[in-house]
């Protein structure tokens, strides 16, 4: 055998043991007369010593010439260390060796194998399978391992079956670009890869199934950023015989089960908003309700004082930030400039330092009086050392600005914790929204969700008003779950799909196989769907999903370790049907 103990597994109570052990060298000490090896697995490290007078001469020799990340097999016998490492699990003994068994060399790899690494990202990404080796990106990788596992448990115990749907599916056009395979078989015809199970797991409701979950990949053609890659993993579920109430009760509890499992953190019920209501108070649908800072609008205290830059906008809207009167004037001009920044494209912003001696000091006392600006405090609920921050616009795009501002200032002022955690529902989102450059509507989530019962009538006369039946988990200011209450009734359906511009004929080439499903009796269900890598990454502190995959693409969507995507050659381009402007592979 190759092992009898792991590395992280000796103490003092197998002292003078005979043990064997194997794994990578981490660090070698060589003093001449003795070495000591750090020997490292997954599981830990364990001192060895190789001491001139106690080791076989070829022994000591060998571990003379053992260079970092040599795979070896020792055996020996377990020994009180002199000098203890209380910082390390098996720091009180080392190994003293008697044989030694070089399994593989190493060469020396570009970066270090340590926590804190010399290693740039990219060098990491395309040496990966080194990365893994150093404990934070290991630790990252076994922390998802246990998400996962507490998920399927609690979901297999809650009567849910784990059932796989097709990876080679048909392209739809609503949603984001898909990733498309050709087909070898049959001519000029394309599979497309999941973006979601969505419409296998209606039918798997249909098949009577009941209660479905999956943790699978699905797959995006989009930009990428930091919380984004084109092929990530969802925990998909689906339940029928349901009512929203019942979707939120049952993964409130799963969320709840998580943070009490991994993070042994106790969360009461969870707050629920209206998306107008998120949008109003926090100016988007993912609000981070850790702090406060919530918003307050100025129009009627502001306006119609001379002051054009709030009397010709349509919102004017400001936040209080608690304890940043003492910000300099430096400090706020480098606020003003970043939401100037083309990313965010405010054209200014109007500050109110509410001083110690109930004074107040703004970039508007030309404009109005200590009466004035000690109204706006008071509508803001600002108190002495707060500063006030106001900006002024179009409604829509003056909300997403200060939104971004308040997010900022958050980080800045290190209220974003990361050992916090606050879960908030979101719910009654439009089902619709209309998009100028196509004139016609859109799917809010997708076609497939239904609308609030009580605004049925409304999808003939007043479509954009109508209610969606939808609501979305958010952890922390990041959205983790979404998900609805899907339409189950045929002419229900076809009137949607009529709303979204699809004609009779279009509906039928895309969804006929879901249409003809709701023909024969298929139950009232819902479901929703968990961002498995996204909720991994709040729950393990970061924010960065990458950090969470074993094998990430990076920002423009490459593997630069196994150099993907890569051209096909000649003769795979033929069976494809392909013809391609690029140079293909020999």
């Amino acid at each position: 055998m190759h092992r009898s103990h792991h590395c992280g597994a000796l103490s003092i109570e197998q002292l003078n043991q005979k043990v064997t052990l194997s794994g990578w060298v981490q660090k070698n000490r060589n003093k001449g007369f003795i070495v000591w090896i750090d020997l490292r697995d997954r599981y830990g490290l364990t001192q060895l010593v190789f001491d001139e007078e106690r080791t076989p001469k070829n022994v000591f020799e060998a571990a003379q010439g053992l260079g970092r990340e040599f795979v070896i097999q020792v055996k020996g016998t377990v020994i009180e260390r002199e000098s203890k490492n209380p910082n390390m699990a098996t720091g009180s003994i080392e190994v003293l060796v008697e044989e030694l068994n070089v399994l593989n060399p190493s060469k020396t790899p570009p970066f270090t194998i340590e926590d804190q690494t010399d290693g740039g990202e990219e060098l990491r990404m395309q040496y990966r399978y080194l990365d893994l080796r150093r404990n934070p990106v290991k630790q990252n990788i076994l922390f998802r391992h246990q998400v996962t596992m507490a998920v399927r448990n609690y979901l297999s115990d809650a009567g849910f079956v784990d059932v796989e749907t097709p990876y080679l599916i048909k392209s739809t056009p609503e949603g984001a670009r898909d990733f498309v395979v050709p087909s070898r078989m049959n001519q000029g015809q394309f599979y497309a890869l999941p973006q979601s199970p969505q419409t296998f797991k209606q039918l798997l409701m249909v098949g009577g199934l009941d209660k479905y979950f999956q943790i699978v990949k699905c797959f995006r053609d989009e930009d990428l950023r930091a919380d984004r890659q084109p092929e990530f993993t969802q925990i998909d579920c689906e339940m029928t015989f349901v009512e929203q109430e019942d979707i939120l009760n049952q993964f409130e509890g799963l969320t709840r089960h998580l943070l009490k499992e991994i993070k042994g953190v106790e969360v009461a019920k969870f707050p629920r908003m209206s998306f107008d209501e998120a949008m109003k108070t926090y100016g988007n649908d993912k609000p981070d309700i850790r702090f406060g800072m919530i918003f307050k609008e100025f129009n009627a205290l502001a306006q119609g004082k001379g002051f054009g830059v709030f009397d010709s906008q349509e919102l004017v809207v400001g936040i209080a930030v608690p304890d940043a009167a003492e910000m300099s004037r430096k400090e706020i001009d480098a606020l003003i400039d970043w939401v100037k920044r083309p990313q965010i494209g405010a054209k200014g912003l109007v500050y109110v330092k509410c001083n110690e001696d109930g004074s107040f000091k703004s970039s508007v006392d030309k404009f109005f009086s200590q009466d004035d600006l000690s109204k706006w405090a008071n509508h803001c609920d600002a108190q002495a050392g707060d500063l006030i921050l106001i900006l002024s616009g179009e409604t829509k795009t003056t909300r997403t600005q200060l939104s971004a501002l308040r997010m900022e200032l958050a980080t800045r002022l290190g209220l974003r914790k990361s050992d916090e955690f606050a879960p908030l529902w979101i719910t009654d989102f439009p089902l619709l929204e209309w998009d100028e450059e196509s004139k016609r509507y859109h799917a809010m989530h997708h076609p497939f969700t239904a609308p609030k019962p009580d605004n049925l009538e409304l999808l003939q006369s007043d479509p954009g008003a109508v209610k969606a039946n939808a609501y979305d988990l958010v952890l922390n200011g990041n959205e983790i779950g979404g998900g609805s209450i899907r339409i189950h009734d045929q002419a229900l359906q076809a009137q949607l799909f009529d709303l979204l511009g699809f004609t009779k004929e279009e509906a039928e080439a895309q969804f006929g196989f879901l249409i003809n499903a709701f023909q024969y009796g298929a139950p009232p269900h819902g479901g929703i769907a968990f961002g498995l890598d996204r909720l991994v990454a709040i729950l393990g502190g970061e924010e960065t999903i990458r950090d969470f995959i074993a094998f990430p693409k990076n920002n423009a969507g490459r593997d630069v370790m196994i150099d993907a995507p890569s051209a096909l050659n000649k003769e795979q381009m033929k069976e494809l049907h392909l013809k391609s402007t690029a140079a293909p592979k020999e």
